[in-house]
């Protein structure tokens, strides 16, 4: 009777052992995969301003959306700040943290994470020419190890919004960063599309902010209106771009919403919070075992006119009612 209680007994403990062995060898194989109880992601940001920061907080929505909130995800969060230079060291530092996916806002700080790893999944957020940016081989099929959410700006509504609001303008002047690629893409198909309607274009590309002030003196006595194509440089300082104009009293036509609450006249945008929610759901997407080569980039591409009329009374401009109906937000 002992010998067969004890044998028992042996037989109980060996299950634990071997359960625990399992359960425990089943643990590790999820740790392995990256399947772990937090998500660790990683983000980078290239500078601090009001659409970046909308982009950020959409995305922390959109991957709690998807069930990753609170104690489920930890967010690496680094913003470089505008400087080149921190962003390869941050990249290779939000690399080297143990992330399971890495997050660039704007086209720098993406293109800085993908130069920092070839294996880690890195996700663009508000990028407006993946494939011209050499993020991704195309947005169907991107390739390797790159996807994410692409926003071509709406150029041509931007352009038919000037049209309308502007209609004597025969000469506008592009004010861009010529340090930024998307900036650059962006310019050449205005340009195409505006001298195709007979407007001459003027470009003035600016080395730093430092540079705005004094190129938007010599601008503003040539042309008769300011396109600001998405451009992060010129964002972060575009006050000094609305005070540079204060005689002069160009309309300017920004390409955010941010950009014509401070000053600007009117644009065709997309939202950039929506941006921000659709590139946290792509996150999500790749934290549940998507593959980025084969994952299409998210394109957003549909705008909608926001105006401020302050601005417009200002300049003496007199909104068409048309307009003004199809407007998706006025700032008065």
């Amino acid at each position: 009777m002992k010998n067969k209680n004890l044998l028992a007994t042996i037989a109980v403990l060996a299950v634990v052992v071997v359960g625990g062995i399992f359960f425990s060898t089943k643990k590790d194989m999820k740790k392995e995969a990256g399947q772990t109880d937090v998500a660790k992601v990683g983000v980078l940001q290239f500078v601090t301003h009001e659409a970046l920061d909308e982009i950020y907080r959409g995305i922390q929505d959109g991957l709690a959306e998807e069930g990753f909130a609170g104690d489920k995800i930890n967010i690496d969060f680094m913003n470089s700040e505008g400087d080149q230079g921190k962003i390869a060291t941050m990249s290779k530092q939000l690399v080297a943290n143990g992330n399971q996916v890495v997050v660039g806002i704007a086209t720098p700080a993406a293109q800085g994470l993908a130069s920092a790893t070839s294996d880690l999944p890195v996700v663009m957020g508000a990028i407006t020419d993946p494939v011209g940016a050499k993020l991704v081989k195309s947005l169907e099929k991107p390739g390797a190890n790159v996807t994410g959410v692409a926003c071509p700006q709406p150029i041509g509504q931007q352009l038919e919004l000037i049209k309308k609001l502007t209609p004597k303008a025969k000469t506008i002047g592009v004010l861009y960063s010529s340090n930024e690629d998307n900036s650059k893409l962006n310019v050449e198909k205005f340009t195409e599309l505006a001298e195709k309607e007979g407007y001459t274009v003027l470009a003035y590309p600016v080395p730093s902010s430092n540079e705005i002030a004094s190129t938007m003196a010599v601008m503003t006595s040539k042309v008769d209106a300011i396109w600001v194509p998405q451009d992060n440089a010129i964002a972060s300082a575009f006050k000094t771009v609305v005070a540079s104009n204060k005689e002069a009293k160009v309309p300017i036509f920004p390409s955010a919403d941010t950009m014509v609450k401070e000053g600007g006249l009117a644009s065709v945008v997309v939202s950039q919070y929506g941006l921000g929610v659709s590139t946290g759901k792509m996150t999500a997407k790749l934290l549940k075992g998507a593959k980025p080569a084969e994952t299409p980039v998210d394109v957003v591409d549909q705008g909608a006119p926001i105006i401020n009329k302050k601005v417009a009374a200002e300049l003496g401009i007199t909104i068409p009612e048309e307009v003004e109906k199809a407007a998706g937000e006025i700032v008065e």
